[in-house]
């Protein structure tokens, strides 16, 4: 317990960094990922392509590779922010490809008499895809978003390679002032694990109240 008690402003701070990552990123993410959704169902090719270039690139590329890209690329066309700020930039980016798919699933599991009913009604695509197709795709996709939201979280400990404020990196610290460098991964995982279960606990919630029945 020496460890964690004597330790636990930086604890605090790590666990704190960690969980700003991943509700900043998973937002990020989800509002991507619904719109690059939208993009690969849409009736405009233009859109498909670009939605379908939007997964098939990130989903195959390493997000270490990604964080690298974001922190040093953007950097060198003038966008200069927060470090915290790029790693929820990459984070969300990445997940986001994934996210994409599981609502792009779910929109296929909504029958097509439920669109071809509300085109009859002169509602729009846009209109459609929000009032009549969404809601109902939302209900099945509940369980796989919480699992990539979850990934999400553990995918947060890159961030700490690259200078930003996050629960693996206090490992570093640690293992500089002399402690157990086990005892110190213990109190880490004990961490993600508080995160990830309240995730858990939150997509649970939702899946009771609006998941679909089996």
């Amino acid at each position: 317990m020496d460890v964690l008690t004597q330790n636990f402003s930086l604890y605090g701070k790590g666990f704190l960094g960690t969980v700003e990552l991943t509700v900043y990123a998973s937002l990020l993410a989800l509002a991507l990922g619904i719109l690059m959704a939208a993009f690969r169902v849409a009736p405009v090719a233009s859109l498909r392509a670009f939605g379908t270039a939007w997964v098939t690139v990130l989903r195959n590329t390493p997000l270490t590779l990604l964080f690298f890209a974001v922190m040093l690329g953007l950097p060198r066309f003038g966008l200069v922010l927060p470090f915290t700020v790029f790693a929820v930039i990459a984070l969300g980016c990445y997940t986001s490809a994934f996210i994409c798919e599981a609502v792009r699933a779910g929109i296929n599991t909504v029958p097509v008499g439920q669109g071809e009913a509300a085109r009859s009604l002169g509602m729009t695509f846009d209109q459609t895809l929000s009032a009549v197709v969404l809601p109902q795709a939302f209900r099945s996709v509940i369980p796989p978003i919480g699992s990539t939201l979850i990934a999400l979280a553990k995918n947060s400990a890159i961030a700490g390679s690259f200078s930003v404020t996050e629960l693996l990196g206090t490992y570093k610290p640690l293992n500089e002032r002399g402690y157990s460098i086990i005892w110190s991964f213990v109190w880490i995982a004990a961490g993600y694990l508080i995160i990830t279960l309240a995730i858990s606990a939150l997509f649970s919630l939702l899946e009771r109240h609006w998941g679909v029945q089996r």
